[in-house]
């Protein structure tokens, strides 16, 4: 996929090769080749450097790309209807909570807890794990702005909660932005695509031969899915192409450690994904990389180190594994469209729309949902998924 890409500021560039001197400098110490999720780890959250930790605007219109929540309030409105019955009571009990992971510009949270507040279902405590400095201030000035009221109810976490609790745990864009391992099957066997230097300073794909973490990761894809990887009916790969996509090896211990202590409620994630056998489909010979910088998507995810947001598409298949593993069941899971319809979008946009002020606001709020909901838009490459954790039973 080859996209034309604005140039980056000279600030842009020097935040970029102090990062990319501080990857260089790991190379060096691998021996020439780093496995592409420390790359990709570095590259997303390297103290201060990394995309997601460094200080530019990273969500809506001023930044790289756009989020559900960024588009307005109809998500949050429709979740708040889905979270709701698992929140009322929560006073007499001992005190339902919200937890979200990755908060972003704070606008879920914002929209999320103003719509609770509207059904009667407020959390008693509204958590925002987010170890960026930057991302925080931001939140806290999202929400001061938006739900003053509302703002003692709220905290911010450097980890998930230590102590066992009760509620709903959110992740909306959570899991794509996981580090991946990236691999190559070739008719010689399976690599690890690893990242070097070039002779210039810059990044190049390097495969070594895979170890047995991705070498069991691979098996085990292919027996959960028997076609996938398979090329024209005649084995795994054939001739000089190779089959490349990512796995998350990281998948399941991290969402153990998200919900260990979720004594009762739920787990929501929102992402854009597949199912196992789509994910590895034999079309898809590729791979699911995708960056953003500046509204613009592409595939190369060794430039711009520190710039660009990295992301890997979920598999959903492998998400309820985790969740099974990690003592959760599945109890829904939706394409975006179908998860907002069954939860109250008609009335959502009817109640809008009737205190709409003027045609130009009814007009974004129909675009809104048209990105939302289209198939050709957010509609069917979201999807929404909910991990139900039984009484109790907490790890």
């Amino acid at each position: 996929m080859r996209v034309e890409l604005p140039e980056p500021s000279a600030d842009e560039r020097a935040h970029s090769e102090r990062l990319a001197a501080l990857i260089r400098a790991e190379i060096a110490q691998a021996g020439g080749a780093l496995d592409f999720a420390r790359h990709m780890e570095l590259a997303l959250y390297a103290p201060g450097l990394g995309y997601y930790s460094a200080g530019a605007t990273k969500f809506g219109a001023a930044g790289d790309f756009v989020t559900a929540p960024e588009l307005g309030f109809v998500f949050a409105r429709c979740l708040a209807r889905a979270l709701a019955p698992e929140l009322e009571g929560g006073a007499a009990d001992r005190g339902r909570e919200v937890v979200e992971l990755g908060p972003g510009s704070g606008s879920l949270a914002a929209e999320l807890l103003l719509e609770l507040e509207r059904l009667d279902a407020l959390p008693a405590r509204y958590r925002l794990l987010e170890r960026s400095a930057d991302l925080r201030a931001r939140q806290r000035e999202t929400l001061q702005a938006r739900c003053t009221h509302l703002f003692d109810r709220i905290d911010w976490l450097d980890a998930p909660p230590a102590a066992s609790w009760q509620g709903v745990l959110v992740a909306n864009e959570v899991i794509d932005a996981l580090p991946v391992r990236a691999f190559a099957l070739r008719e010689e066997g399976l690599f690890a695509r690893c990242v070097g230097v070039d002779e210039r300073g810059g990044f190049l794909w390097i495969e070594r031969p895979a170890d047995a973490q991705l070498s069991t990761a691979v098996e085990q894809i292919k027996a959960l899915s028997p076609n996938s990887f398979i090329v024209g009916g005649e084995g795994w790969v054939r001739g000089r192409s190779a089959y490349c996509s990512e796995v998350c090896t990281l998948l399941s211990p991290w969402l153990a450690e998200v919900t260990r202590t979720l004594e009762r409620g739920s787990a929501w994630f929102i992402d854009y994904g597949y199912a196992h056998g789509e994910y590895y489909a034999p079309a898809r010979s590729a791979g699911t990389l995708r960056c953003h910088w500046r509204h613009r998507a592409h595939d190369d995810p060794l430039i711009l180190p520190g710039l660009q947001d990295i992301t890997a598409w979920v598999d959903f298949d492998a998400l309820a594994c985790a969740g099974e593993a990690a003592g959760l069941t599945v109890a829904a899971h939706a394409t975006q469209a179908q998860f907002l319809i069954e939860n109250g979008l008609d009335e959502v946009f009817a109640r809008a729309h009737s205190q709409a002020g003027g045609e130009a606001a009814r007009y974004a709020l129909a675009q809104q949902i048209k990105r939302l909901t289209l198939p050709s838009e957010m509609g069917e490459r979201f999807r929404v998924m909910k991990l139900a954790r039984k009484d109790g039973a907490a790890g």
